[in-house]
């Protein structure tokens, strides 16, 4: 038969093909455990080639559906690969174990559906010991942050194996928490980790509900830039109240950031506003006679020793904006049940932070110093794009419920243009104008102000 285990090929369509490529890419490209190095462009090339000709896939094509001999050597041909895979893997070289994930999570992807429900739960230890024990290469454990969320992704598609998946994201946690404290691409990979698991299987986190929101916390307000991908944690912090469905849940997730927030905005903005904002908003959040909510996290910020002004460019102004962008994505994603918004409360604090120009409050005596003021002015316009991006959130997600403070919000972003000089934002605040009208039913044929 032509194709068959030697001899010439029909051609690239010919069905032998796959198994005779991967055959040859085991026995001449992939290295030995604890080999020669393989170089990037030749690791790709492998990773392509897999890929592009669909060699794990072990799919009889329609022209031979019922062919044993091309089945068996398919098989034995993949067999060899994934063999090479956990070999490497469990390499002592931290070169190998690195490229052996890199392979295993390819597989993961490509593999059929038969050979990954036989063999999930052996490749999930293999990567889950690398997440348990980091190797001293840090590009080990990002490979199996992303190996490990490739595994779980097509773990999902089997809901017969549900009870089973979920049992193992549990196991992930606690070693995805001790990695948010690395640095740069670790945090960055563990941190869509536990965004996989906690969206895929969501009931094996509940346990560690407290630890996971006290990492994630900390994390945002920490003063250390290196371990800051802010948008990735408030993503991730903005997913929590899906792990105890409830609309108190999602209600007190939300009171909570802005009850941070508008405390943060008090040291921030002293000197520059009436005393009493950071008093009514919180009164709104917290109403007399209410107990207030438990503390956001921990609430551990680092640094104490920071000078004030680098404190206030890296911590303050970027941990105000990670949780606003967090409270942004809140009102535009969907939720299970009905939420209550706290509503006055958000536009209240919208309009806390639009409403500042830099200026001294109109005092006798400023209670702030010069130095205070112009790190402020540094920040406003980034202060002032993040408290747009939220007002737009608040009316996407809102819609027709908000109407009823409606005019109030006009007032607001006419007010603003009287602040905003900067193009940029002149653009936004338009831009969530004519937002409003639209969610309202109000045309929006208007002219930009000047």
């Amino acid at each position: 038969m032509a194709g068959a285990s030697g001899g010439f090929l029909a051609g690239v369509n010919d069905p032998w093909l796959k198994p005779r490529l991967l055959r040859a890419l085991v026995a001449e490209r992939l290295p030995q455990p604890g080999g020669t190095e393989l170089p990037p462009v030749e690791l790709a090339s492998v990773l392509g080639a897999v890929r592009t000709h669909g060699l794990l896939t072990e799919s009889l094509p329609d022209c031979a559906p019922e062919d044993p001999k091309l089945a068996v050597a398919w098989r034995a041909a993949v067999d060899s690969w994934v063999e090479r895979a956990v070999a490497l893997v469990e390499s002592d070289s931290a070169y190998s174990c690195w490229l052996g994930t890199c392979f295993l999570g390819m597989t993961f992807q490509e593999c059929s559906n038969e050979r990954f429900a036989e063999s999930y739960s052996n490749w999930y230890e293999k990567i889950l010991s690398n997440l348990q024990e980091p190797s001293n290469l840090q590009l080990v454990t990002v490979i199996s942050c992303t190996s490990m969320s490739d595994l779980f992704v097509r773990l999902a598609k089997f809901l017969n194996l549900k009870k089973e998946a979920s049992a193992f994201a549990g196991r992930v946690v606690e070693p995805v928490l001790r990695l948010l404290n690395e640095n740069g691409l670790v945090a960055d990979e563990a941190t869509d980790l536990l965004r996989a698991v906690i969206k895929l299987y969501p009931s094996s986190v509940n346990r560690h509900y407290n630890k996971v929101e006290s990492a994630i916390v900390a994390t945002v307000m920490s003063t250390e830039v290196n371990i800051k991908p802010s948008d990735k944690f408030a993503r991730t912090l903005a997913l929590l109240p899906s792990i105890r469905v409830s609309e108190d849940s999602w209600s007190l997730m939300i009171r909570r950031i802005l009850i941070v927030v508008n405390n943060l905005l008090n040291e921030a903005l002293v000197g520059l506003e009436e005393e009493k904002n950071g008093h009514d908003i919180m009164l709104l959040l917290v109403p007399p006679g209410a107990d207030p909510p438990p503390t956001l996290g921990d609430q551990v910020r680092s640094g104490a020793n920071v000078h004030i002004t680098k404190k206030f460019h890296v911590c303050t102004v970027p941990t105000i904006s990670a949780l606003m962008h967090c409270c942004s994505v809140m009102l535009t994603s969907y939720y299970p049940v009905q939420v209550n918004v706290p509503t006055r409360a958000l536009v209240a604090l919208i309009r806390r932070v639009l409403l500042v120009d830099g200026s001294l409050h109109k005092k006798l005596l400023p209670s702030t110093t010069s130095l205070h003021q112009e790190l402020i002015c540094f920040e406003l316009p980034s202060l002032h794009s993040t408290f747009l991006d939220l007002l737009s959130a608040t009316i996407k997600g809102m819609r027709s419920q908000l109407l009823p403070h409606g005019a109030s919000i006009i007032r607001l972003v006419t007010e603003y243009f009287k602040i905003a000089k900067l193009p940029s934002l002149r653009t936004k605040a338009y831009s969530i104008l004519q937002l409003l009208l639209t969610s309202m039913g109000v045309g929006t044929d208007i002219a930009a102000p000047a």
